[in-house]
């Protein structure tokens, strides 16, 4: 197993991060900046990693839904994206009903 090294880890646990956190989802209006659904994710549109100097500022945070936030730390670590078949096969499992009366 990959292992991946969270550079932003110092930082996402001070009391300083959960307010801009917070900050961030308010002025995104709780929702993914990528695709619009609802979101959660605070994200560093620069890695910490290769810019120490914006872990803290607010402009260098977006918020993501969950699917965004994987998909962007896949390219930001270099693993390649997902195959286009498995997202349709994700799509298409969503939208069956999981409790099915027969």
């Amino acid at each position: 197993m990959r292992r991946y090294h969270r550079y932003s880890a110092a930082v996402t646990r001070t009391k300083r991060w959960r307010a801009l956190r917070l900050q961030a989802l308010r002025r995104d209006g709780w929702r993914c900046v990528q695709c619009g659904k609802p979101g959660r994710e605070v994200d560093h549109i620069k890695p910490v990693r290769s810019h120490p100097e914006l872990a803290f500022v607010l402009d260098n945070l977006q918020t993501l839904d969950a699917r965004c936030h994987t998909r962007k730390t896949r390219r930001d670590i270099g693993l390649p994206e997902t195959d286009p078949r498995r997202d349709e096969w994700r799509a298409l499992v969503s939208q069956t009903p999981l409790n099915q009366e027969q």
